[in-house]
């Protein structure tokens, strides 16, 4: 019995299992099928939006071509429109024209006609005209000959003698007319140049006062004063012997004064003093290699500003040396005025007043530069800065007229072109402009009168002047006390006291003169 119930409950028991297993397959069976047929409504909805949206962009897309259709439609009758009234107003042009052309033919073959008539007239008019010429010709030789037998002169004679009457007539007139615009000429050329040179100065833009550069040293105590002098006098000795210059140690407290002709010697000399007492180290030893130092360094100052020169008024061709002379104008001064300053304005100066006359504005500019450069090398070389600035300017290939200008620019030699004198102008106005030079009237007045002075300190003199804001000392001698050979002793006697008794840079030039005028009066 309990085996039976067994039996029977693992009977029932597989039933139930496999009942459940296969309602589970079943469920199973149901939910794939309903996942399935969900995914097939979601394709089918899918595929309803896609072509929904396929037939919304199809309409747009259509919409659009239509519109761009009627748009590119509504263009092209606006151009067609409008070629066809260009064609309209060409062909009303074109019909003009040809009314135009209809009117000058029809013109054309009046004037034709009247021209035939006037040939006509003239040819008949000519027959006449040869009719009376023979008439005139025939009246001619009888007047002729009656004027000659009344006058008693022949025709030749006639002739001379009106021909003469005119001529003087002529003379007096020509004479009076020239002198006229001689003097219209002189008064427009008074202004026009006053006006030129106003101009000029008005529209060059610098600083009225020029740098000034002082050969003199400030200390920052009394005792430098004897570190610099050294022990028995060496450290002066060497600074003297390095540099060349004189350094004058005076009773000006807390300064020493460098003396010497040479700027660019000046301008080391001082560089390496200022050097040595910032250093603290004043021996022989150390002044030659400062020394040393402070002239590389000029050296290659001097480089810097002759080529900034250059590059400032885009000159091409310059040469070298020509480019170190001007860097070395730098450390000279004129009166105070810095002679590279001075240069650079006068070349400015002199393009102005060029391009004003119609002339070469670049030319002018060159030699208003260049025209000091002779100053560069005055303590090197004897004679006037402005012959040995033509010098150097030939011998550096510059043009001919650029070399005159320069040698001339202080009447030493003649002008051989219009620049010469342009420079000139330039020069004065670079020099007189307010604060240009610092010179007092009083110590110009006292070089001058020193000159004078010492011109006439010498017997025979009979007149002296001083010329060229002291470069020249012109003397007029007593020609019956003074022979010619005399008057040259004077003149190199003159010289010498000049350089004995003043400083100056360059030089002066002594001009003696010595004339014999013999007058007598007829009453």
């Amino acid at each position: 019995m309990i085996a039976i119930s067994m039996a029977t409950w693992s009977s029932a028991l597989f039933a139930l299992c496999a009942i459940a297993a296969a309602i589970a397959f079943a469920f199973y069976i149901q939910r794939r099928l309903w996942q399935a047929q969900k995914m097939g409504e979601e394709a089918r909805q899918a595929l309803v939006n896609a072509r929904r949206d396929i037939e919304i962009e199809k309409r747009d897309t259509t919409l659009k071509l239509k519109d761009e259709f009627h748009k590119k439609r509504q263009e092209f009758e606006a151009e067609l429109k409008r070629e066809r009234l260009e064609i309209e107003r060409m062909q009303s042009r074109l019909n003009e024209k040809n009314e135009t052309i209809e009117k000058k033919e029809q013109r054309c073959e009046e004037l034709k006609l009247e021209l035939q008539q006037k040939e006509r007239n003239l040819t008949r008019l000519s027959d006449q005209l040869r009719a009376n010429e023979a008439k005139l010709k025939s009246l001619y030789s009888e007047l002729v000959t009656k004027l000659e037998r009344i006058s008693g002169m022949t025709v030749d004679d006639a002739r001379a003698a009106l021909y003469e009457t005119i001529e003087h007539e002529v003379k007096l007139s020509t004479e009076k007319w020239v002198q006229k615009v001689e003097e219209e000429a002189r008064e427009v050329a008074k202004d026009r140049s006053a006006n030129i040179v106003i101009g000029a100065m008005q529209r060059y833009t610098s600083e009225h006062v020029s740098q000034h550069a002082a050969g003199v040293v400030h200390l920052p105590n009394e005792e430098m004063k004897g570190r610099i002098i050294g022990k028995e006098g060496r450290n002066i000795k060497s600074l003297e012997m390095a540099t060349g210059m004189e350094f004058v140690i005076g009773e000006a407290p807390e300064s020493i004064i460098i003396s010497g002709f040479n700027p660019i010697r000046r301008e080391v000399a001082k560089r390496t003093l200022e050097k040595l007492i910032l250093d603290g180290r004043i021996n022989p030893t150390r002044i030659e290699e400062t020394v040393a130092q402070c002239e590389k360094e000029i050296e290659d100052t001097i480089q810097e500003y002759g080529r900034q020169a250059v590059l400032d008024f885009n000159l091409q061709g310059i040469h070298p040396e020509i480019v170190t002379l001007l860097g070395k104008l730098h450390f000279r001064t004129s009166f105070s005025q810095n002679v590279l300053v001075h240069s650079k304005e006068v070349g400015m100066f002199a393009r102005i007043i060029a391009d004003e006359l119609g002339l070469d504005g670049a030319i002018a500019q060159r030699a208003g530069l260049l025209h000091d450069i002779g100053k560069a090398v005055t303590a090197e070389v004897e004679g006037p800065h402005a012959m040995i600035g033509g010098d150097i300017a030939k011998r550096c290939g510059e043009n001919p007229i650029i070399v005159n200008a320069i040698a001339a620019h202080h009447e030493e030699v003649p002008f051989t072109s219009i620049y010469g004198p342009i420079v000139v102008i330039a020069d004065t106005m670079s020099a007189s402009r307010p604060g240009a030079r610092r010179e007092t009237l009083t110590a110009y007045m006292k070089r001058l009168e020193k000159l004078e002075e010492i011109a006439i300190s010498f017997d025979g003199v009979k007149k002296a002047y001083a010329l060229q804001a002291g470069r020249e000392v012109r003397i007029i001698v007593e020609e019956d006390s003074l022979d010619d050979d005399r008057s040259l002793v004077l003149a190199r006697e003159v010289a010498r006291k000049i350089e004995r008794e003043m400083s100056f840079p360059g030089q002066i030039k002594v001009n003696v003169i010595r004339e014999k005028r013999v007058i007598e009066y007829a009453r």
